[in-house]
């Protein structure tokens, strides 16, 4: 028997049509795909990250034997300066101190977070209201015991002396004249008289009797040092009730004569000897109307790091009542000024940026001038410090600039013909900006000599 094919053939059209229509299909849409014109994306800036604060700093100097040294550390509340190559500590607590305030125009890629800011008026701290409250109430205290004793002592004294049961024994009671502070003054008062007695009379057994000097009973009786011993004492009750607020002086403040400072400080970076200057501008009491003051006052600092360290602090030196015109506060680490959140007119820059306005400066105050490039700015490995501890990278070698201020390559001669081949020292000059070379204030291509073991930027 023949089998019928008519299925299979059936199925092998319809199989050879979808293929077909499957391909029609894939070629309709290649074609619709490839007239499709092309998808523009929108640009996306990627902003770069601010690294650098332009701030108004301070520039300080102090002016010692007509000569001008600049600030370079604070010791406690002392300036220190570098003379001969020696630091040298200045106080200002011995004698008044000549300084030289110069605001400047500073870029810095450290900072500094202060929060929580307070500098208020106050009171230094023996003119501090409650601290001559208390004193003068202690003073009070202490005179109204010594007058209760003074009169129990001239009462007993004088019980003793009227006492006629005792007869001429009552005299003894005058006795405690030999002790006590009675005697010191006694003493103090009849001692050179003693030793120097006056001259003796002919016929006389002795020399006569020397008026300074009294006997133990000073020639009275009973009666009569009763009345002598009350005198003595009411004389001693009205010295201390007049001389009682002595230790404590005016209980009343004679008014404000100090700056309270107080704030928490904080740095990204380490900042190792840190001190703090302030600038105050005040207008003294009674003084000429606009005549404005000025007070600088430098504390060091405790190590700054991430964490946020308390500060409070109390500035004396202001005459009472003054007027605060202005205050300032500026953050220092090794000389150099660190910015902070409080800088004035502050402005902050990416690298770039601040390079820009590194070269701008520099040329602009180098005008006419014909000089070799320097390096500026940079960002070096983080491994560089321990390579140049083992003794790696501490010769001398020279960096081709372009007039952009940019390393391109690095030579072990300034003539630029022998290149040195080091991937790492390559990074490193990449890392590098560099003041551009001049000539003429024109800004050329030029070789730097650079020694990583010196670098300061």
């Amino acid at each position: 028997m023949t089998r019928p094919r008519g299925p299979r053939n059936c199925f092998r059209l319809h199989a050879g049509c979808l293929l077909a229509a499957c391909w029609a299909v894939a070629s309709s849409v290649w074609a619709d795909v490839s007239k499709d014109k092309p998808v523009k994306m929108d640009e996306v800036v990627v902003q770069e990250t601010k690294t650098h604060t332009l701030f108004m700093g301070t520039d300080i100097s102090l002016s010692l034997d007509k000569d001008l040294y600049p600030v370079r550390d604070v010791e406690g509340g002392s300036w220190v300066i570098e003379i001969n190559h020696r630091d040298r500590v200045i106080s200002a607590k011995s004698a008044p101190v000549n300084l030289k305030i110069t605001p400047s125009l500073k870029l810095s890629e450290a900072s500094a977070t202060i929060e929580g800011f307070s500098g208020v008026r106050g009171y230094t701290f023996d003119n501090d209201p409650s601290v001559r409250l208390t004193r003068g109430i202690n003073a009070s205290a202490m005179t109204n015991v010594m007058l209760q004793g003074v009169a129990r002592d001239a009462q007993n004294l004088s019980d003793t002396l009227g006492n006629t049961a005792l007869g001429g024994a009552a005299t003894l009671a005058a006795t405690d004249k030999q002790f006590g502070d009675a005697a010191l003054i006694f003493s103090a008062q009849t001692s050179p008289a003693i030793k120097h007695p006056p001259k003796a009379i002919p016929g006389q057994p002795g020399p006569p009797a020397n008026p300074l000097v009294n006997t133990t009973f000073d020639g009275a009786d009973g009666q009569s040092l009763a009345i002598l011993e009350a005198g003595i004492s009411e004389r001693k009750a009205d010295a201390m009730a007049e001389n009682g607020d002595e230790p404590g002086g005016r209980l009343v403040s004679s008014g404000v004569d100090a700056m309270e400072v107080e704030f928490q400080i904080s740095s990204p970076r380490p900042l190792h000897t840190p001190y703090i200057v302030t600038i105050t501008k005040f207008h003294a009491r009674n003084s000429k109307p606009g005549l404005v003051q000025d007070l600088v006052y430098a504390k060091s600092l405790d190590p700054i790091y991430t964490q946020k360290s308390h500060v409070h602090f109390i500035e004396g030196g202001f005459p009472f009542d003054f007027e605060l015109i202005d205050f300032q506060v500026h953050l220092y680490d090794r000389g150099v000024e660190v910015p902070t959140n409080l800088s004035r007119d502050r402005v902050e820059m990416t690298r770039s940026e601040a390079f820009e306005y590194v070269k701008a400066e520099y040329i602009g105050s180098h005008r006419d001038a014909t000089r070799p490039p320097v390096p500026a700015m940079g960002r070096l490995p983080s491994e560089l410090p321990n390579k140049l501890a083992t003794g790696k990278y501490g010769e001398t070698f020279y960096v081709k600039v372009s007039k952009d201020g940019l390393g391109e390559a690095s030579f072990a001669d300034a003539e630029c013909s022998k290149r040195i081949d080091d991937p790492f020292l390559d990074s490193v000059v990449m890392g590098l900006r560099f003041k551009p070379a001049l000539e003429r204030g024109k800004p050329v291509e030029g070789v730097s000599a650079v020694n990583l073991s010196k670098l300061t930027i």
